[in-house]
């Protein structure tokens, strides 16, 4: 068990500070709920972050989000049929694969036998069961509404699957396309101009210009092969690792948000799961100030999260949610009047779902017109390097038909 410092906000409003002991720091955070306290700022003693449960290899073990699904609303069917917690869960382990989802169930189950709530003991797993997940399983728990917030997981969980698969699908046709190309050209460049070369070299005759930069090229290719192939193979891990740092997620989040042509379905994705997920939440009877904590978190772009903390702090003071989101420009004037709308009729969760839908029809809406704008737009580019190549090829057989005649 760590220790860890706290400051947080009584019932009354009051900051407090002490120590806490937990297994790591989503537990802490879980004990100070538990006395009515909010949290603030939290921090293990002696300046190391807990990294229990997370594996930050590049090649980490992660659950697929189908399987968790699918997980979930078994859960909430036997849940539902009254099986009790730990027999479900059993139930759950032995029908699951090997992998990290069906060790985190038997985790799950043997810290629920020794004495702990459901909540807590998925909260030592945050690599399966993330913060949104733990603490609609705290509300359901304590509200005894334990299958319907499962329910409501599901659902979420199908809907966040298939936004991601929308915008993952829209990349996978350009990707390929323009791996083609590269293969493609690469051969060219290898193959096909050294042959054109020792022709050319027999008629003893300097190439025109743009030839002997495609010749360049093609030699730089052939004699530091190597090269090449080191920077298309650590190229791909550098970016990756890069992302994992704060300033390489902050400076790339920054960048699509305004990309002209994956911009708007960026936004518009992480529109509709921001509202979507804070939908789930108040609906499940999380508060709107913690709501806004997880939805932050589980954002997965920095310019939202980073606004919606922002927001946090405008609404700890009192404040409405819609007054604070209406100075951020992530967010357009139509999701701002509606969630206003949301508060003053105490409906704040229905509108979201409301948003959510209209973003999810609308990115889908996006991802066709960025797919049918991308087709054409990348044939012209890729047709236009051929073209190049084969003019470069040709021309010094054009000057030497001009000196024929």
């Amino acid at each position: 068990m760590a220790k860890f410092h706290y400051q947080a906000k009584n019932a009354s409003g009051q900051l407090v500070q002490g120590e806490i002991e937990a297994a790591h720091q989503q537990e802490a955070i879980i004990r100070l709920r538990a006395q009515q306290l909010l949290p603030v700022r939290i921090a293990q003693v002696g300046g190391v972050r807990s990294s229990v449960g997370k594996n930050t290899s590049l090649f980490a073990t992660r659950v697929n989000g189908k399987d968790l699904q699918v997980f979930t609303r078994q859960f909430a069917t036997l849940i539902n049929a009254g099986i009790p917690v730990v027999d479900s869960l059993k139930i759950l382990s032995e029908g699951l694969r090997p992998g990290l989802l069906k060790e985190a169930s038997a985790q799950v189950k043997s810290s629920i036998e020794s004495g702990r709530r459901l909540a807590d003991s998925m909260a030592q797993v945050p690599t399966v069961f993330d913060k949104l997940y733990v603490n609609m399983i705290q509300a359901g728990e304590e509200a005894g509404i334990l299958d319907g917030i499962l329910q409501r997981l599901a659902i979420y969980m199908e809907k966040s699957e298939k936004l991601k698969s929308q915008v993952k699908g829209a990349m996978v046709y350009p990707a390929v396309i323009i791996a083609v190309a590269i293969v493609v050209i690469t051969g060219i460049l290898v193959f096909i101009i050294p042959k054109f070369m020792e022709f050319f070299a027999s008629a003893g005759k300097e190439p025109p210009a743009l030839t002997q930069m495609v010749v360049n090229l093609s030699n730089s290719l052939v004699n530091h092969w190597f090269v090449y192939l080191a920077v298309a193979v650590l190229g791909p891990i550098a970016f990756l690792q890069w992302l994992k740092t704060e300033s390489g997620k902050d400076t790339f989040d920054r960048f699509v948000m305004k990309a002209p042509i994956f911009g708007e379905v960026i936004q518009k994705s992480a529109i509709a799961r921001l509202t979507r997920t804070l939908s789930t939440l108040l609906g499940s009877g999380v508060g709107l100030i913690s709501a806004i904590e997880i939805s932050a978190k589980t954002s997965g772009n920095i310019v939202i999260e980073q606004s919606l903390l922002r927001c946090k702090e405008s609404v700890t003071q009192g404040r409405t949610f819609a007054s604070p989101l209406s100075k951020e420009k992530a967010f357009p004037d139509m999701v701002v009047q509606m969630i206003s709308i949301g508060e003053q009729s105490g409906t704040l969760d229905i509108m979201l779902g409301k948003i959510a839908d209209f973003y999810e029809d609308e990115v889908e809406t996006a991802v066709k017109a960025m797919t049918s704008l991308l087709e054409p737009l990348l044939m012209v580019v890729l047709g236009g390097i051929i073209a190049v190549l084969v003019i470069a090829m040709y021309l010094p057989i054009f000057n030497m038909a001009d000196v024929v005649q």
